[in-house]
Protein backbone atom coordinates (compact mmCIF):
# COMPACT_ATOMS: atom_id res chain seq x y z
CA UNK A 1 0.00 0.00 0.00
CA UNK A 2 2.84 2.28 0.81
CA UNK A 3 3.62 2.35 -2.78
CA UNK A 4 0.35 3.49 -4.02
CA UNK A 5 0.14 6.68 -1.69
CA UNK A 6 1.43 10.09 -1.90
CA UNK A 7 5.09 10.62 -1.49
CA UNK A 8 4.65 13.20 1.01
CA UNK A 9 2.73 10.54 3.51
CA UNK A 10 6.10 9.12 4.02
CA UNK A 11 8.66 10.06 6.84
CA UNK A 12 11.92 11.42 4.92
CA UNK A 13 14.08 9.19 7.33
CA UNK A 14 11.89 6.11 7.41
CA UNK A 15 10.46 6.06 3.82
CA UNK A 16 7.39 4.51 5.66
CA UNK A 17 3.95 5.83 5.81
CA UNK A 18 3.37 7.95 9.00
CA UNK A 19 1.40 7.28 11.25
CA UNK A 20 2.02 10.05 13.74
CA UNK A 21 3.35 13.14 11.50
CA UNK A 22 4.89 16.27 13.60
CA UNK A 23 6.61 18.75 12.23
CA UNK A 24 9.83 20.87 13.22
CA UNK A 25 10.56 24.62 13.65
CA UNK A 26 12.41 23.77 10.13
CA UNK A 27 9.27 23.75 8.65
CA UNK A 28 9.16 19.87 8.18
CA UNK A 29 7.46 16.95 9.02
CA UNK A 30 8.63 13.63 9.92
CA UNK A 31 6.94 10.37 11.73
CA UNK A 32 7.10 10.80 15.28
CA UNK A 33 9.20 7.84 16.56
CA UNK A 34 11.74 8.22 13.58
CA UNK A 35 12.15 11.58 14.29
CA UNK A 36 12.43 10.82 17.97
CA UNK A 37 15.15 8.73 17.76
CA UNK A 38 17.24 11.04 15.96
CA UNK A 39 16.77 13.25 18.07
CA UNK A 40 17.69 10.67 21.27
CA UNK A 41 21.28 9.69 19.13
CA UNK A 42 22.36 13.61 19.98
CA UNK A 43 21.46 15.35 16.17
CA UNK A 44 20.70 18.98 16.89
CA UNK A 45 20.42 18.98 13.26
CA UNK A 46 17.50 19.29 11.13
CA UNK A 47 17.65 15.91 8.83
CA UNK A 48 16.96 17.44 5.76
CA UNK A 49 18.37 20.85 5.74
CA UNK A 50 21.07 19.92 8.19
CA UNK A 51 20.48 23.43 9.75
CA UNK A 52 20.43 23.70 13.71
CA UNK A 53 17.90 23.02 15.83
CA UNK A 54 16.84 25.15 18.97
CA UNK A 55 17.24 22.75 22.31
CA UNK A 56 13.78 21.34 23.20
CA UNK A 57 12.41 22.01 19.96
CA UNK A 58 9.01 21.31 20.18
CA UNK A 59 7.42 18.27 17.67
CA UNK A 60 4.01 20.40 16.28
CA UNK A 61 1.47 17.79 15.94
CA UNK A 62 0.51 17.65 12.05
CA UNK A 63 -3.32 17.33 12.08
CA UNK A 64 -4.08 18.25 8.97
CA UNK A 65 -1.26 15.67 7.10
CA UNK A 66 -2.84 12.56 9.71
CA UNK A 67 -6.23 13.54 8.43
CA UNK A 68 -5.00 13.32 4.78
CA UNK A 69 -2.92 10.09 5.18
CA UNK A 70 -6.15 8.96 7.54
CA UNK A 71 -9.05 9.52 4.93
CA UNK A 72 -6.71 8.13 2.47
CA UNK A 73 -6.16 4.70 4.01
CA UNK A 74 -8.71 4.48 5.97
CA UNK A 75 -8.47 0.47 6.18
CA UNK A 76 -4.29 0.89 7.84
CA UNK A 77 -4.65 -0.61 11.20
CA UNK A 78 -2.08 2.48 12.15
CA UNK A 79 -5.05 4.91 11.68
CA UNK A 80 -8.59 5.13 13.82
CA UNK A 81 -11.10 6.64 11.64
CA UNK A 82 -12.46 9.59 12.90
CA UNK A 83 -15.48 9.21 14.58
CA UNK A 84 -18.95 9.41 12.34
CA UNK A 85 -20.51 12.06 13.59
CA UNK A 86 -18.01 14.65 13.73
CA UNK A 87 -16.61 14.05 10.39
CA UNK A 88 -20.09 14.20 8.70
CA UNK A 89 -20.03 17.48 10.48
CA UNK A 90 -16.41 18.33 9.46
CA UNK A 91 -17.33 17.08 5.62
CA UNK A 92 -20.05 19.61 6.11
CA UNK A 93 -18.11 22.83 6.49
CA UNK A 94 -15.59 21.81 3.31
CA UNK A 95 -18.28 20.51 1.14
CA UNK A 96 -19.45 23.57 -2.11
CA UNK A 97 -22.84 22.51 -1.60
CA UNK A 98 -23.69 22.99 1.71
CA UNK A 99 -25.57 26.43 2.87
CA UNK A 100 -23.79 29.13 4.67
CA UNK A 101 -26.56 27.59 7.62
CA UNK A 102 -25.90 24.23 7.44
CA UNK A 103 -22.25 25.27 7.84
CA UNK A 104 -23.83 28.24 11.22
CA UNK A 105 -25.20 24.81 12.27
CA UNK A 106 -22.62 22.04 11.93
CA UNK A 107 -20.01 24.84 13.75
CA UNK A 108 -22.22 25.63 16.51
CA UNK A 109 -22.78 21.80 17.35
CA UNK A 110 -18.94 21.15 17.16
CA UNK A 111 -18.08 24.21 19.37
CA UNK A 112 -20.73 22.71 21.79
CA UNK A 113 -19.97 18.92 22.08
CA UNK A 114 -16.23 20.49 22.52
CA UNK A 115 -16.59 23.06 25.41
CA UNK A 116 -15.76 20.71 28.00
CA UNK A 117 -14.90 17.09 26.69
CA UNK A 118 -11.37 17.22 26.16
CA UNK A 119 -10.97 14.01 24.40
CA UNK A 120 -13.49 15.19 22.33
CA UNK A 121 -11.28 18.19 21.55
CA UNK A 122 -8.34 15.48 20.76
CA UNK A 123 -10.43 13.76 18.47
CA UNK A 124 -11.65 17.10 16.40
CA UNK A 125 -8.05 17.68 15.71
CA UNK A 126 -7.29 14.60 14.51
CA UNK A 127 -9.59 13.94 12.19
CA UNK A 128 -8.80 17.55 10.66
CA UNK A 129 -10.80 20.17 11.50
CA UNK A 130 -8.73 23.34 11.61
CA UNK A 131 -8.06 23.27 7.87
CA UNK A 132 -12.23 22.76 7.65
CA UNK A 133 -12.82 25.90 10.18
CA UNK A 134 -10.09 28.22 8.77
CA UNK A 135 -11.67 27.75 5.47
CA UNK A 136 -14.55 29.19 7.26
CA UNK A 137 -12.79 32.06 8.21
CA UNK A 138 -11.97 32.87 4.98
CA UNK A 139 -15.20 32.89 3.63
CA UNK A 140 -15.91 36.28 4.68
CA UNK A 141 -19.37 36.16 6.63
CA UNK A 142 -18.99 37.38 9.77
CA UNK A 143 -21.69 34.98 11.38
CA UNK A 144 -19.38 31.93 9.90
CA UNK A 145 -16.72 33.55 11.32
CA UNK A 146 -18.03 34.17 14.92
CA UNK A 147 -19.02 30.56 14.77
CA UNK A 148 -15.58 29.79 13.39
CA UNK A 149 -13.34 31.15 15.95
CA UNK A 150 -15.54 29.97 18.57
CA UNK A 151 -14.59 26.23 17.93
CA UNK A 152 -10.92 27.44 17.38
CA UNK A 153 -11.38 28.77 21.32
CA UNK A 154 -12.28 25.46 22.65
CA UNK A 155 -9.82 23.90 20.72
CA UNK A 156 -7.23 25.89 22.71
CA UNK A 157 -8.21 25.00 26.12
CA UNK A 158 -5.58 22.20 25.51
CA UNK A 159 -2.23 23.40 25.45
CA UNK A 160 -0.93 20.79 23.44
CA UNK A 161 -3.44 22.21 21.03
CA UNK A 162 -2.08 25.75 21.18
CA UNK A 163 1.02 25.43 19.53
CA UNK A 164 -0.23 23.49 16.60
CA UNK A 165 -3.32 25.89 16.06
CA UNK A 166 -0.55 28.21 15.49
CA UNK A 167 1.24 26.02 12.94
CA UNK A 168 -1.62 25.60 10.95
CA UNK A 169 -1.91 29.40 10.26
CA UNK A 170 -4.69 30.50 12.82
CA UNK A 171 -2.86 33.66 13.80
CA UNK A 172 -3.08 35.12 10.24
CA UNK A 173 -6.71 34.34 9.87
CA UNK A 174 -7.19 36.06 13.26
CA UNK A 175 -5.06 38.91 12.92
CA UNK A 176 -7.65 39.35 9.35
CA UNK A 177 -10.70 39.22 11.58
CA UNK A 178 -9.60 41.97 14.19
CA UNK A 179 -8.30 44.10 11.23
CA UNK A 180 -11.50 43.49 9.31
CA UNK A 181 -14.20 41.79 10.92
CA UNK A 182 -17.78 42.20 12.83
CA UNK A 183 -17.61 43.95 16.44
CA UNK A 184 -18.66 40.35 18.27
CA UNK A 185 -15.98 38.49 15.66
CA UNK A 186 -13.35 40.82 17.13
CA UNK A 187 -13.86 40.54 20.25
CA UNK A 188 -13.66 36.33 20.20
CA UNK A 189 -10.24 37.10 18.12
CA UNK A 190 -8.78 38.68 20.81
CA UNK A 191 -9.55 36.40 23.33
CA UNK A 192 -8.30 33.50 20.50
CA UNK A 193 -5.21 35.54 20.82
CA UNK A 194 -5.08 35.66 24.50
CA UNK A 195 -5.90 31.76 24.67
CA UNK A 196 -2.64 31.11 22.39
CA UNK A 197 -0.62 33.57 24.22
CA UNK A 198 -0.50 31.16 27.22
CA UNK A 199 2.35 29.28 25.44
CA UNK A 200 5.53 30.94 25.73
CA UNK A 201 6.65 30.29 22.19
CA UNK A 202 3.47 31.57 20.96
CA UNK A 203 3.89 34.98 22.60
CA UNK A 204 7.08 35.63 20.35
CA UNK A 205 5.21 33.99 17.52
CA UNK A 206 2.03 36.32 17.62
CA UNK A 207 4.07 39.55 18.86
CA UNK A 208 6.14 39.08 14.86
CA UNK A 209 3.15 38.43 13.36
CA UNK A 210 2.37 41.13 11.04
CA UNK A 211 -0.28 43.99 12.19
CA UNK A 212 -1.35 41.55 15.06
CA UNK A 213 0.10 43.86 17.89
CA UNK A 214 -0.74 47.10 15.76
CA UNK A 215 -4.34 45.40 15.08
CA UNK A 216 -4.99 45.25 19.03
CA UNK A 217 -4.36 48.49 19.55
CA UNK A 218 -6.38 50.16 17.03
CA UNK A 219 -9.13 47.81 18.72
CA UNK A 220 -8.11 49.17 22.23
CA UNK A 221 -8.58 52.67 20.48
CA UNK A 222 -11.41 52.07 18.56
CA UNK A 223 -13.47 49.09 19.70
CA UNK A 224 -16.41 48.89 21.95
CA UNK A 225 -16.59 47.92 25.51
CA UNK A 226 -16.16 43.99 25.00
CA UNK A 227 -13.45 44.17 22.33
CA UNK A 228 -11.35 47.01 23.98
CA UNK A 229 -11.06 44.83 27.38
CA UNK A 230 -10.21 41.79 25.08
CA UNK A 231 -7.80 43.75 22.99
CA UNK A 232 -5.92 45.04 26.49
CA UNK A 233 -6.33 41.44 27.64
CA UNK A 234 -4.70 39.84 24.97
CA UNK A 235 -1.68 42.78 24.44
CA UNK A 236 -0.90 42.48 28.65
CA UNK A 237 -0.45 38.64 27.78
CA UNK A 238 1.20 39.00 24.22
CA UNK A 239 3.71 41.73 26.20
CA UNK A 240 4.67 39.61 28.92
CA UNK A 241 7.33 38.61 26.46
CA UNK A 242 10.03 40.90 26.72
CA UNK A 243 10.26 41.92 23.05
CA UNK A 244 6.70 42.70 22.38
CA UNK A 245 6.64 45.46 24.87
CA UNK A 246 8.84 47.99 22.50
CA UNK A 247 7.00 46.49 19.24
CA UNK A 248 3.97 47.73 20.97
CA UNK A 249 5.45 50.99 21.99
CA UNK A 250 6.11 51.32 18.14
CA UNK A 251 2.62 51.02 17.73
CA UNK A 252 1.41 53.91 19.53
CA UNK A 253 -0.02 51.43 22.47
CA UNK A 254 1.05 54.17 25.23
CA UNK A 255 -1.39 56.89 24.26
CA UNK A 256 -4.00 54.85 23.58
CA UNK A 257 -3.86 52.86 26.68
CA UNK A 258 -3.35 55.54 29.04
CA UNK A 259 -6.23 57.38 27.13
CA UNK A 260 -8.33 54.36 27.57
CA UNK A 261 -7.13 53.87 31.48
CA UNK A 262 -8.52 57.17 31.98
CA UNK A 263 -11.50 56.76 30.68
CA UNK A 264 -12.07 53.88 32.99
CA UNK A 265 -10.59 50.56 31.51
CA UNK A 266 -8.65 49.12 34.17
CA UNK A 267 -7.16 46.22 32.00
CA UNK A 268 -5.66 49.24 30.41
CA UNK A 269 -3.59 49.89 33.40
CA UNK A 270 -2.16 46.56 33.38
CA UNK A 271 -0.73 46.52 30.27
CA UNK A 272 0.98 50.31 31.23
CA UNK A 273 2.75 48.22 34.04
CA UNK A 274 4.30 46.30 31.77
CA UNK A 275 4.72 48.25 29.44
CA UNK A 276 6.84 50.65 31.78
CA UNK A 277 9.23 47.94 32.17
CA UNK A 278 10.88 48.39 29.00
CA UNK A 279 13.43 52.17 27.99
CA UNK A 280 11.25 52.50 25.15
CA UNK A 281 8.06 52.47 26.98
CA UNK A 282 9.00 54.72 30.05
CA UNK A 283 10.18 57.05 27.55
CA UNK A 284 6.79 57.44 26.13
CA UNK A 285 4.95 57.80 29.27
CA UNK A 286 7.50 60.25 30.40
CA UNK A 287 6.38 62.45 27.21
CA UNK A 288 2.48 61.51 27.22
CA UNK A 289 1.12 64.89 29.21
CA UNK A 290 -0.92 63.47 32.51
CA UNK A 291 0.48 60.25 33.11
CA UNK A 292 1.25 60.23 36.16
CA UNK A 293 -2.07 62.05 37.07
CA UNK A 294 -4.18 59.12 35.59
CA UNK A 295 -1.59 56.70 37.16
CA UNK A 296 -2.77 58.59 40.65
CA UNK A 297 -6.51 58.57 39.84
CA UNK A 298 -6.42 54.80 39.50
CA UNK A 299 -4.44 54.62 43.20
CA UNK A 300 -7.30 56.76 44.88
CA UNK A 301 -9.86 55.40 42.82
CA UNK A 302 -8.93 51.91 41.13
CA UNK A 303 -9.77 48.21 42.14
CA UNK A 304 -6.87 46.24 44.16
CA UNK A 305 -5.43 44.71 40.79
CA UNK A 306 -5.57 48.04 39.08
CA UNK A 307 -3.96 50.02 41.82
CA UNK A 308 -1.23 47.01 41.92
CA UNK A 309 -0.39 48.06 37.98
CA UNK A 310 -0.96 51.72 38.35
CA UNK A 311 1.88 51.25 41.37
CA UNK A 312 4.49 49.20 39.36
CA UNK A 313 4.28 51.84 36.30
CA UNK A 314 5.14 54.55 38.86
CA UNK A 315 8.17 52.74 40.26
CA UNK A 316 9.37 52.46 37.54
CA UNK A 317 8.66 55.67 36.22
CA UNK A 318 9.89 56.91 39.29
CA UNK A 319 13.26 55.06 39.53
CA UNK A 320 13.90 56.08 36.34
CA UNK A 321 13.49 60.44 36.32
CA UNK A 322 13.30 62.98 39.15
CA UNK A 323 10.79 64.63 37.30
CA UNK A 324 7.87 61.93 37.82
CA UNK A 325 9.05 62.17 41.19
CA UNK A 326 8.27 65.57 41.59
CA UNK A 327 5.02 65.43 39.96
CA UNK A 328 4.20 62.24 41.60
CA UNK A 329 4.92 64.00 45.23
CA UNK A 330 2.90 66.71 44.21
CA UNK A 331 -0.16 64.38 43.17
CA UNK A 332 0.18 63.39 46.25
CA UNK A 333 1.42 59.42 45.83
CA UNK A 334 3.49 59.54 48.96
CA UNK A 335 0.16 59.88 51.00
CA UNK A 336 -2.27 57.01 49.11
CA UNK A 337 0.96 54.95 49.70
CA UNK A 338 1.51 54.77 53.14
CA UNK A 339 -2.21 54.71 53.14
CA UNK A 340 -1.84 51.63 50.88
CA UNK A 341 0.72 50.06 53.14
CA UNK A 342 -2.48 48.43 55.24
CA UNK A 343 -4.04 46.96 52.24
CA UNK A 344 -5.65 43.41 51.99
CA UNK A 345 -3.37 42.68 48.79
CA UNK A 346 0.41 41.82 49.77
CA UNK A 347 1.45 42.71 46.29
CA UNK A 348 -0.28 46.61 46.85
CA UNK A 349 1.68 46.51 49.90
CA UNK A 350 4.99 45.26 48.68
CA UNK A 351 4.86 47.78 45.97
CA UNK A 352 3.97 50.77 47.55
CA UNK A 353 6.90 49.94 49.90
CA UNK A 354 8.64 50.46 47.38
CA UNK A 355 7.37 53.35 45.90
CA UNK A 356 7.53 54.74 49.21
CA UNK A 357 11.18 54.26 49.24
CA UNK A 358 12.21 55.57 45.89
CA UNK A 359 10.20 58.81 46.57
CA UNK A 360 11.66 59.40 50.17
CA UNK A 361 15.07 58.92 48.71
CA UNK A 362 14.89 61.10 45.72
CA UNK A 363 12.95 63.57 47.26
CA UNK A 364 16.03 63.97 49.38
CA UNK A 365 18.45 64.27 47.33
CA UNK A 366 16.57 66.84 45.02
CA UNK A 367 16.17 69.06 48.34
Amino acid sequence: MAAQLPEHFKCPISLEIMSDPVILSSGHTFDRSSIQRWLDAGHRTCPITKLPLPDHDPLIPNHALRSLISNYAPISPLHHPPPPHPQTLISTLTSPSSSVHSKIESLRQLARLSKRDSSFRRRLTESGVVPAVLFCIDSGDDSLREKALSLLLNLSLDDDNKVGLVAEGVVGRVVAVLMAGASDCRAVAATMLTSLAVVEVNKATIGAYPHAIEALVSLVRDGKGREKKEAATALYAICSFPDNRRRAVECGAVPVLLRSADSGLERSVEVVGVLAKCKEGREKMERFHGCVNILTRVLRNGSSRGVQYALAALNSLCCNSEGNVLEAMEAGVLEICLGLLEDDNEKVRRNSSCLIQVLRGNHRMSS
